[in-house]
């Protein structure tokens, strides 16, 4: 880990010190403008990092909102003759009030409608600048003034350079302090889906918005700087073309990666450059034939090394592990409530034609493990989910901790005090096993996306994942926790979603066929464990096909059977039922305790 953290300093330092050289050296004005341009899309594609790398949102409409600052700035300055830095504060306050709208329009869109919607508002934009009188049609607008620093004019490439690169380091770092936070966990964590983080009681529409805001204000700050750096604006800036193209970038560097916003602007910008002038020599004839070579460079990373360029450095690329220090996380206190702390009354789901669920009834007593069991198609993994509000129910009524829970959705049940497992393993495979565990205590921290960003977080944060590291010790991961969580074992990636259950301080654990593909010495650790959790308080709902588990580690279980109760009782009772044996079990069981 120190290795690794050295490695990562001493690279970044040394990109630090290259781009602060640079100027000094002689070297060809032609590479100063080139090193601009760099800078510029780096900024765009630090916000595709985020949009798409991290939060897995693909936009191809990026180059909208270089626009919006270009012409924000370039308006304000040619029409108004307002300053720059009014242009500035103008362009993003614009850039959130669009984005925003287009958000809540299009976040909520899935599969390939996301895409093709940002298409669609991108093209939009195009067409508005180029229409619009007040900002020169398809002229554009011309005779921007430069930025000033007081009395300093940033009116040469060299002097721009400076100024330049430090808005982008400066970028780059709040970012990087944006995805090592609570807020970059559950940003993350969106990318295989919205279930997992909705159980843990994330918002995960807010979070797909915050990503798609920190992205379109990365991009109008590029096109302020464009703007002022060219001294004219066209509307070439928010093209179809240009959107591509931020989008070429971050494949090509690597687009979940920060340092691959750097590898992906650079690498094309002046390959782009190049093959312009290399490809006609070699063909003997003009036309873009370096969109054939950058086609194939694109396949082949794709085919070779599906981390983009940055990722292929391996070790020099990795997240950086971070030292856990033990700080308490304040712990709420949960009081049952008397009575059941799960009361399931009359439940029922119907699909069309299909009653799944027929007016189950059953209770949870806190401080005990109660099994749901059945055949296949019984209905247990349908009843599991009306319970933890990832489906609404037809009939019937859920109460928990004395509170009517019926119909909530997933994240205001996870608030109320009731966590879960997955059938398959739902997880970020990218993630240490830490920062997975982490996403459960999510809604017991605060901070925000500022606080992130300005490294005012980090009290909270070592609290958070000091919490995941208990409760890591808890299952028995602790060993493992800065390992990548797709490098475990199966019993341990569910021993994982325990502890990541845990951290949301449940009185409830639902457990969703958590003994699935085990071998038999996990399922003796996953026994113990379980019933640890009952020793401590913690009562659990157990689905499972395992029976030598159920029947040794539960106080009572619920049968079903084609979407009816057919019986509640003891291990014991429950065993010997000829009923059940002849609807499920088949033989008497071996190993009951």
């Amino acid at each position: 880990m120190n290795s690794l953290l050295h490695r990562g300093r001493l690279a970044g330092f040394g990109i630090v010190l290259a781009l602060a050289l640079l100027p000094l050296l002689p070297v060809n004005e032609f590479w100063i403008t080139q090193m601009n341009f760099v800078g510029i899309a780096t900024l765009v594609v630090l916000g595709l990092v985020l949009l798409t790398g991290v939060a897995g949102l693909t936009s191809f409409g990026q180059a909208a909102f270089v626009g919006i600052g270009a012409y924000a700035t370039g308006y304000l300055c040619v029409v108004l003759h307002l300053s720059p830095w009014l242009g500035l504060l103008a362009g993003l306050a614009v850039t959130v009030l669009f984005a925003a709208a287009l958000g809540l329009l299009t976040l909520n869109l899935s599969g390939h409608f996301l895409p093709l919607g940002t298409i669609a508002w991108g093209v939009s934009l195009y067409f508005v600048f180029g229409n619009t009188e007040a900002l020169g049609k398809y002229d554009g607008l011309v005779g921007l003034p430069p930025i000033s620093l007081g009395s300093i004019a940033l009116d040469s490439g060299r002097s721009f350079y400076y100024f330049l690169w430090a808005v982008v380091l400066l970028s780059a770092f709040a970012l990087s302090n944006l995805l090592d936070s609570r807020t970059g966990r559950a940003l993350r964590a969106l990318k295989d889906g919205t279930a997992m983080p909705e159980a843990m009681g994330i918002n995960t529409f807010r979070y797909k918005l915050i990503a798609f805001l920190v992205a379109a204000l990365l991009a109008s700050l590029a096109g302020w700087l464009q703007a002022h750096y060219q001294r004219t604006v066209d509307p070439s800036v928010s093209s179809l073309r240009a959107s591509i193209g931020y989008l070429f970038m971050a494949v090509i560097g690597g687009v979940s990666l920060i340092g691959g916003a750097f590898a992906g602007a650079a690498t094309t910008q002046i390959l782009d450059d190049r093959l312009q002038v290399w490809l006609p020599r070699l063909t003997g004839s003009e036309g873009h034939y370096e969109v054939i070579v950058f086609g194939i460079l694109l396949v082949l990373l794709l085919q070779r090394a599906s981390q983009g360029l940055f990722g292929m450095l391996g070790a020099w690329a990795a997240p950086q592990a971070r030292a856990v220090q033990p700080i308490a996380l304040h712990r709420g206190e949960r009081i049952p409530s008397a009575g059941p702390l799960l009361r399931v009354r009359g439940l029922s789901k119907r699909f069309a034609g299909l009653l799944a669920v027929d007016g189950v009834d059953f209770d949870v007593q806190a401080g005990e493990i109660v099994g749901l069991i059945g055949p296949n198609g019984a209905g247990k993994s349908t009843t599991f989910n009306l319970i933890t509000g990832v489906l609404p129910p037809s009939a019937g009524s859920v109460t928990f901790n004395g509170q009517p829970v019926t119909g909530w959705s997933a994240r205001a049940i996870a608030h109320a005090g009731l966590a879960r497992s997955f059938q398959h393993v739902r997880m970020v495979p990218e993630m240490s096993v830490l920062e997975n565990v982490a996403l459960g205590a999510h809604r017991r921290g605060g901070a925000g996306v500022l606080a992130a960003v300005l490294g005012l977080d980090r009290k909270e944060e070592s609290g958070l994942l000091s919490e995941a590291a208990a409760q890591l010790a808890r299952v028995g991961l602790a060993g493992q926790m800065h390992e990548p969580a797709g490098n475990l074992s199966l019993g341990s990636q569910r021993l994982l979603e325990i502890a990541r259950a845990l951290c949301t301080n449940p009185t409830l654990l639902l457990l969703d066929e958590p003994a699935a593909g085990l071998r038999h010495a996990e399922k003796l650790a996953l026994a113990e464990v379980l019933r640890e959790l009952r020793a401590q308080g913690i009562a659990i709902l157990l689905v499972e096909h395992d029976m030598d588990l159920v029947m040794n580690v539960t106080n009572r279980i619920v049968v079903m059977e084609f979407g009816r109760l057919l019986l509640t009782g003891t291990p014991r009772e429950v065993q010997a039922s000829p009923a059940v044996r002849a609807a499920y079990l088949g033989t008497e069981i071996e190993g009951v305790s």
